[in-house]
């Protein structure tokens, strides 16, 4: 499962959801960092599964959905420069972040 976001309960993999708050003014670079850290570095990560960046209608809120491996594949994210570059630069225009890791526990579909 590589290069495509599929949430369903029978794959254990590793979710993050990090919610940004920003200023409206900066959404749009908040967007554009998290974008070129994830193409630039994350996705080269082994553990990598997906990530998806949302950008709320009202300006205020950025969200990262990545999916990985596991949680050990996520945490090696912080012991590579680049990416810790990438995600100073996304702290330093937001006005705060909350990152969690989750599991998908319930699926459902129309």
């Amino acid at each position: 499962m590589t290069g495509t976001t599929t949430i369903t309960e029978s794959a254990r993999l590793t979710t993050l959801v990090n919610v940004f708050t920003v200023s409206p003014d900066k959404q749009a670079d908040l967007v554009a960092v998290l974008a070129t850290a994830t193409d630039e570095v994350m996705r080269h990560v082994p553990g990598f599964i997906s990530a998806n960046i949302h950008a709320s209608t009202d300006g205020t809120k950025v969200i990262n959905y990545a999916q990985w491996a596991t949680p050990d594949a996520y945490q090696a994210v912080f012991t590579d420069d680049r990416a810790k570059a990438h995600m100073g630069r996304a702290a330093a225009l937001a006005e705060g972040f909350e990152p969690n890791l989750y599991t998908v526990e319930s699926v459902h579909h129309s």
